[in-house]
């Protein structure tokens, strides 16, 4: 597995990326789908851009999961700096489709994010958690009221523990998570599940609600999931929610990837299977924790290394024009360079990871979300049966 290339470059811009001889050839993109449809709404998470699209969907010509380009990658020893040209594109994925890629700049919504007729639909059941119930989260800025959606398939046996995969900003998955699951465990390609889109307390960046849920790198979070949030959901979608690690993930962009990332760190024993799209690996914790100084992007300067490995499995994504792509690793706020550095550290203490790099895209965006949902899902879910 390679540990540079694409996905680990301590720079933000290419100025020593030339095609190199360490590099693979990129695979071709599958051929492409039906229309899209509608796009899901845009995110209300206090400025930044939603994942949803919040457009329509394009008609699919070309594969749901972008072409990788036929140039060979960079060869990182060639590069001291370890900057990564973005004209070298790389894809060094192994047979368990771990490794790097790099995708776009094209990006064409998947059909799986369509309703397909006679594929059963399942439910979607809203619930409202108010903060004056919460014991953990109170309110820093006053009082608030936390949506969230629990998808249950029609496959799902009652009284059964379900596999679940828990989103942060639920919002931004609400009209995704649903479409897809239908079609994919119709599909017999993850298993059947429950889906728990859950928004945050709201606001955005330091001292704001969902700052402090999902940019802290403590156990917080976690605690909060488990002893308020899961019972919740369970109790109100009647349902049973599996106990089994393995087959509890976690999702989210930008903090609310994070997020998902605290929860299977802190709790490996709870969450094992985590999905990011340009999470917030970086200084962004507020209050600041002397214990943890940069924040997030403690993960990847030391906490991953320093750690005995865990049983967790990675899929990261970061796009080109990432928030603060071409700062300097002084400020400890660039996106692109704090996700690639993630995955060069779980790589390095040989965690299950992949990271796809997006050509063209901006932070969270929902292009990316919408051509690799599906793909990501499969990947994350690798090793769990499927009846």
């Amino acid at each position: 597995m390679v540990l540079c290339g694409a996905a680990c470059g301590a720079g933000s811009s290419g100025k020593g990326g030339a095609a190199g001889k360490g590099g693979m050839t990129g695979s071709a993109g599958e051929t492409g789908a039906g229309a899209g449809t509608t796009g899901a709404p845009g995110s209300a998470t206090g400025g930044e851009p939603g994942a949803g699209a919040g457009a329509t969907g394009e008609a699919g010509t070309t594969g749901s999961v972008p072409d990788a380009s036929t140039t060979t990658g960079p060869d990182a020893s060639a590069n001291p700096d370890g900057a990564v040209s973005d004209a070298g594109l790389l894809s060094n994925v192994n047979s368990d489709g771990d490794g790097d890629v790099t995708i776009g700049p094209n990006y064409t919504q998947a059909p799986e994010l369509s309703t397909v007729a006679g594929v059963p639909k399942g439910t979607v059941t809203m619930f409202a958690m108010k903060s004056t119930d919460s014991k953990l989260y109170p309110g820093i800025t006053g009082a608030y009221t936390r949506n969230v959606w629990v998808y249950v398939p029609t496959q799902y046996v009652p009284g059964t523990p379900a596999p679940f995969i828990l989103a942060q900003d639920g919002q931004d998955y609400v009209q995704r998570l649903p479409p897809v699951l239908d079609n994919m465990i119709a599909g017999k390609r993850v298993p059947v599940m429950v889906a728990i889109m859950a928004n945050s307390g709201g606001g955005n960046d330091k001292g704001s609600e969902r700052g402090l849920e999902y940019d802290t790198v403590s156990d917080r979070f976690l605690m909060f999931v488990q002893a308020e949030l899961l019972p919740k959901a369970a109790a109100t979608a009647n349902v049973v929610l599996t106990t089994d690690p393995n087959a509890r993930a976690t999702m989210g962009g930008s903090s609310g990837g994070a997020a998902a990332f605290t929860l299977g760190w802190f709790g490996p024993d709870s969450f094992r299977r985590i999905l990011t799209y340009s999470g917030t690996y970086v200084n962004q914790e507020s209050p600041v924790d002397p214990m943890v100084p940069h924040g997030a992007w403690e993960y990847h300067e030391h906490l991953i290394a320093a750690a005995d490995p865990k049983p967790l499995r990675v899929w990261l994504e970061a796009g080109q024009n990432d928030y603060n792509a071409n700062d300097p690793e002084t400020t400890y706020h660039n996106f692109k360079m704090a996700n690639q550095r993630t995955f060069a550290a779980l790589t390095a203490k040989g965690y299950h990871t992949r990271f796809e790099y997006a050509l063209g895209a901006q932070h969270n965006d929902g292009k990316v979300v919408g051509a690799t949902l599906p793909e990501a899902l499969e990947w994350l879910w690798r090793g769990v049966p499927i009846k």
